[in-house]
């Protein structure tokens, strides 16, 4: 069995609101490198020809435009994307810039779905600045190398020490319970993607080839999440948010947890090195505004991230799950030891799967210019990894959230509050995944209610606890009152 594609990447979205703005390939991996092989240097001898005028920084005069790239449905990307083209806060870093040097900056922003094509972009020298996950990083690092157009990686936005961001989810009420239950099922990923390494660590932990094992199939967030409910699929591997979404709608469950693996992941911002290298200027002045956006949504959360609902369309309890006071994701432009560690073992990931050939790992990472950004303290924040991750409700009508510390707490809570809870979210009692209350897995050992992400880690906490049984959430909130 082998990793295959199947579905247009062009088909509609089966969410409307989040039909991806630039398509990426969903082609079989082999075929899908030399296509992109292919194209690439077709299209870098096409800007070259063409002048620069068609490149991502088209200076006239004294004018400067500076393109980035973006995920705005990748929300833990939101600080280097959505939020901050909300804010206007990388427009207002270069009219201060400007007035320093004389010229005229323009940002031109550019949404894609995943960042394969930011990538091809960034090769052809037509965005400048852009953000993607931490396989797709590597992906950028070594293509840029290759096609001696390099790229440095120079901020992260946000990150999860645990690798809860990705998530494998199967459609509710399915009979599989576990990674084992996977042989011979369709799975749904985006070769290349965090969420395939996710896959491709879970299953080999599982003792499961994820290439002879399974039936992967290499699609588009969208068309794998179409697959899942339409049958096509047995089960969806993806980033954030497409399992809360699906979740959230009750269109999934959660069946593997990416915090068990306790590996981190994490997104990330990378530059063309030449564009850096003529304009230190602009890339210090984005991270500076990356850095206004990160302490704008430390600080309003619930506005945060219904600012980001509206430019995305999707709903702000999804939004929160992720980039909340306690959500899965923590934004901070640091380059952290735990993270660049964490990258350099994504390498053989990537190998092994023939995605890429070598990476050096420390010749792409850079953060002088983040360091920059801050001036002084950046050495304590970049030792800083604390995160809380309170249970938390939202209610309706409020732009506040309460916090609890025990699901007990949270449970009496909603319970008193239930016809205006607007959403609940706890945390898993083995992983500290947080995610939705009402789409959890409860458990009751003796007087405790224990909450899980996922059937795999519910149930390993059953096989170690006798007298545990499992119990739908309604019936925890009656266990409360």
């Amino acid at each position: 069995m082998s990793s295959r594609s199947t579905g247009s990447p062009f088909l509609p979205s089966p969410f409307p609101f989040l039909r991806p703005s630039a398509p990426s390939p969903a082609a079989p991996r082999s075929t899908h490198r030399r296509a992109l092989a292919a194209a690439l240097p077709a299209a870098l001898l096409a800007s070259s020809l063409s002048g620069c005028g068609t490149t991502a920084d088209a200076s006239g005069g004294r004018t400067v435009t500076v393109t980035v790239g973006y995920q705005s449905k990748t929300i833990n990307t939101v600080t280097a994307g959505t939020l901050l083209r909300s804010l206007g806060a990388f427009e207002r870093a270069l009219r201060a810039q400007g007035k320093r040097d004389g010229k005229t900056y323009k940002v031109r922003w550019q949404d894609y779905a995943t960042g394969a094509p930011i990538t091809a972009q960034m090769i052809a020298g037509k965005v400048d600045i852009g953000s993607m996950g931490d396989f797709p990083l590597l992906i950028n690092a070594a293509r840029g190398s290759r096609l001696h157009a390099p790229t440095r990686l120079v901020s992260v936005t946000g990150y999860n020490l645990r690798g809860a961001l990705n998530t494998l989810v199967t459609r509710p009420g399915s009979r599989l319970r576990s990674l084992a239950d996977l042989r011979g099922k369709k799975v749904s990923s985006s070769v290349g993607s965090a969420s395939d390494g996710t896959l491709v660590r879970a299953l080999q932990r599982a003792g499961i080839d994820p290439e002879a094992d399974i039936h992967k199939l290499n699609q588009q967030p969208a068309v794998g999440a179409s697959a899942l409910q339409s049958g096509g699929a047995d089960a969806l591997s993806q980033f954030v948010a497409w399992p809360g979404l699906l979740a959230f709608q009750g269109k999934a469950q959660a069946l593997c947890d990416g915090g068990a693996l306790d590996l981190p992941t994490f997104h990330g911002v990378t530059v063309r090195d030449a564009f850096a290298t003529r304009r230190p200027a602009v890339i210090k002045a984005f991270l500076t505004a990356q850095r206004e956006a990160t302490r704008y949504l430390r600080a309003h959360p619930v506005e945060a991230a219904q600012q980001v609902a509206g430019a995305t369309g999707l709903p702000p309890e999804v939004v929160y799950l992720y980039n909340g006071a306690g959500g899965l994701a923590t934004f901070d432009p640091t380059l952290k030891p735990r993270l660049i560690a964490a990258l350099k073992k994504d390498v053989t990931v990537l190998r092994a799967a023939r995605l890429t050939g070598p990476v050096d790992v420390d010749s792409f990472v850079d953060d002088h210019y983040v360091e920059q950004s801050y001036g002084g303290g950046y050495a304590k924040a970049r030792r800083d990894t604390a995160h809380p991750s309170p249970d938390e409700v939202w209610l309706r009508g409020e732009d506040r959230t309460h916090s609890f510390t025990r699901p007990e707490a949270l449970l009496r809570f909603a319970a008193g509050h239930r016809d205006t809870v607007r959403a609940a979210y706890v945390a898993d009692t083995t992983t500290g995944t947080r995610w939705f209350a009402d789409k959890s897995v409860w458990v009751q050992d003796g007087a405790r209610l224990l909450p899980f992400a996922a059937r795999a880690t519910a149930d390993a906490w059953l096989r170690h606890h006798r007298g545990a049984r499992t119990l739908g959430y309604p019936a925890a909130l009656e266990r409360v009152r």
